[in-house]
């Protein structure tokens, strides 16, 4: 079997360089679907045996290699199964959630929150292999560094693009000090010559326009530009309400508030997978006992089971909710993925607002801008409001993500 058989140029340009060039780290950052974990996992099995060689050599009979990832779910998703795929191994974890290769110990490290510091204190590694680097806590991340100081040790990551300013591209990806031993790819989706193409096609065609594009097909370091929802087009996803069809899966999105809006929109889904927003409730300086009365109403009008995906910040309203027998839970609040999931919907033509409730959401939906800062919507405080834009994210995120919608980030 040829080495192109089983690698695109991109991974055999890489592997190449793993093989014949020093580094102490090497990152491969780009578009989704592009090969990069694929070719990580194959430098992985070289790091272990290359692991076990120098600790036979060194009489070292309990080497040690992180392998990190943003929790235990992705370290297994992206790396233990995808690695039981394309090589036939199945890594079991011991009584510690260790896993054991060549007689390498491999300690899994969690780099989603400052929490996983712990894991990673306190013993020194060989190397690391860090999955989906750019969701790392960045003092996680240089803890992993510091535990990987054997002579020799290498550091491989990969992760998709975040914001021009994070830390792992400006103070790793950017840096070319030559002592710093750092080696980057940029990967992008067309590189992956072993996808089909008209996959390629229809993710490019369904990825909304703007900074979700640029990350997720071009492979680039970019901050959203003007609004969010570049996709939205009044004419065509603003409709007489008589055209809504009559036949559709209803449920709700809240989102608190008080001093500021709290809406609560109705929507509904139809069995080819098309999003229309019915009605709007939306008031300021309303107590819970008027929004239970709402929701009572669109029971009574939708049936008992409607739910309501509530934002989770007070816990005390939710409550209320439910003892008055509400179907309410907390929302999916993620942003981005759920800013990606609405955009989607706009982006392929199955998003539509019923037009007796569209001019407070329109009004929200053109001032809903990129803050080039942070890379995520302008805060509050900064426009003059988000509100019912908040409580359609919750309703479709928390709709499609429960129904299998995973998104690219």
């Amino acid at each position: 079997m040829a080495l192109n058989d089983v690698l695109t140029p991109k991974q055999a340009k890489v592997l190449n360089t793993y093989l014949t060039k020093p580094f102490k780290i090497m990152i491969l950052n780009g578009a989704v679907r592009s090969g990069k974990t694929h070719i990580d996992n194959y430098l992985f099995m070289y790091e272990l045996r290359r692991v076990a060689r120098l600790a036979k050599k060194r009489g070292d009979k309990h080497p040690q290699f992180i392998l990190a990832g943003a929790s235990s779910g992705s370290i297994y998703n992206n790396v233990i199964a995808e690695i039981s795929r394309q090589f036939g191994i199945d890594l079991r974890p011991d009584k510690h959630n260790h896993y054991h290769l060549f007689g390498v110990d491999i300690v899994p490290v969690y780099t989603g929150s400052i929490a996983g510091l712990a894991g990673a204190r306190g013993f020194t590694s060989y190397g690391g292999y860090v999955n989906e680097a750019t969701l790392a806590n960045q003092e996680v991340f240089k803890e992993i560094q510091n535990r990987c100081s054997m002579e020799g040790s290498h550091i491989i990551c990969d992760t998709n693009p975040d914001i021009p300013t994070h830390w792992l591209k400006t103070d790793f990806i950017d840096n070319k000090n030559p002592e710093a031993g750092i080696i980057s790819f940029t990967f992008t989706i067309d590189e992956n010559t072993f996808l089909d193409q008209e996959y390629v096609k229809s993710l490019k065609a369904s990825t909304p326009q703007g900074m979700f594009y640029d990350r997720a097909i071009r492979g680039l370091w970019v901050t959203g530009e003007g609004i969010v929802y570049q996709d939205f087009n009044q004419e065509t996803m603003v409709i007489d309400d008589d055209k809504i069809p009559d036949k559709l899966h209803y449920y709700c999105g809240v989102d608190w508030g008080f001093e500021h809006p709290n809406p609560i929109l109705l929507l509904g889904d139809d069995d080819q997978g098309n999003t229309y927003v019915l009605k709007d409730f939306t008031k300021k300086h309303k107590f819970i006992s008027y929004w239970v009365d709402i929701a009572k109403n669109l029971q009574d009008e939708y049936g008992r089971n409607l739910i309501f995906y509530c934002d989770s910040a007070r816990p005390d309203n939710l409550n209320e909710f439910q003892a008055a027998g509400i179907n309410a839970i907390n929302a999916n609040k993620n942003i981005l993925p759920g800013i990606e999931c609405v955009a989607q919907k706009m982006r392929t033509g199955s998003f539509f607002i019923a037009e007796s409730a569209s001019s407070g959401l329109l009004d929200e939906i053109y001032q809903y801008a990129w803050d080039e800062k942070t890379g995520e919507p302008l805060k509050e405080n900064e426009v003059r409001h988000n509100d019912r834009l908040d409580a359609l994210r919750y309703a479709i995120y928390s709709r499609n993500a429960k129904g299998g919608y995973i998104p690219w980030t």
